[in-house]
């Protein structure tokens, strides 16, 4: 869990790096971000946001909830889609791809929708929403090839955008249902 004083640090690291930080989000604004887009945020990333947000057009602008983000949240489902319509990318774990290929991303975009909720974090990283618990990794997206940019939160920052390095030692990333499952393809 982020602790106040890394939170500190790492405001006073991103804005020494050029970040913008505006002030963080309140629980109302956090909740209805959540109601809004039916997820919960993860309790290390709720209370980044909490302390601060950074700002800019590689971070997610969360206050607004603008076309962009909303584009932003949709991404991963849109490459998985793309690479099932235009790539004849199918994974076995999918179960029986469907002839038609119409059939084919429709289902595709179902499994997608079943999946935990990629939340973007910076650029094409996202943390998944689930489970709901601190120390899930976070996720470079380039369509299906998915790939490990941080073991958790606090690494990807560190190990990233060069904040300061966490106190805690990364374990295995956790296994992300879906998510790892492709992420594992790119490494056979």
């Amino acid at each position: 869990m982020m602790d106040p004083v890394y939170l500190d640090l790492l405001r006073r690291s991103l804005t020494s790096r050029g970040v913008e930080i505006a002030d963080g989000l309140s629980e109302e604004e956090l909740g209805a971000i959540e109601n809004d887009f039916g997820f919960g945020f993860p309790p290390d990333l709720r209370e980044l946001l909490k302390s601060f947000l950074p700002v800019g057009e590689d971070w997610p602008d969360w206050r607004s909830r603008n076309q962009h983000l909303l584009e932003w949240l949709d991404f991963p489902a849109e490459g998985v889609a793309f690479d099932v319509e235009e790539n004849e990318f199918w994974s076995v774990g999918w179960g029986e791809q469907p002839e038609d290929l119409d059939d084919a991303v429709e289902e595709a975009r179902r499994l997608v929708a079943l999946a935990p909720i990629l939340i973007p974090v910076h650029g094409q990283t996202f943390l998944p929403s689930r489970p709901s618990a601190a120390g899930n990794p976070v996720l470079r997206v380039a369509q299906t090839e998915i790939s490990l940019a941080g073991s958790d939160l606090g690494w990807f920052l560190y190990e990233e955008l060069g904040a300061p390095r966490p106190d805690w030692s990364p374990e295995t990333p956790r296994r992300i249902e879906f998510w790892s499952d492709l992420m594992e393809l790119e490494t056979e």
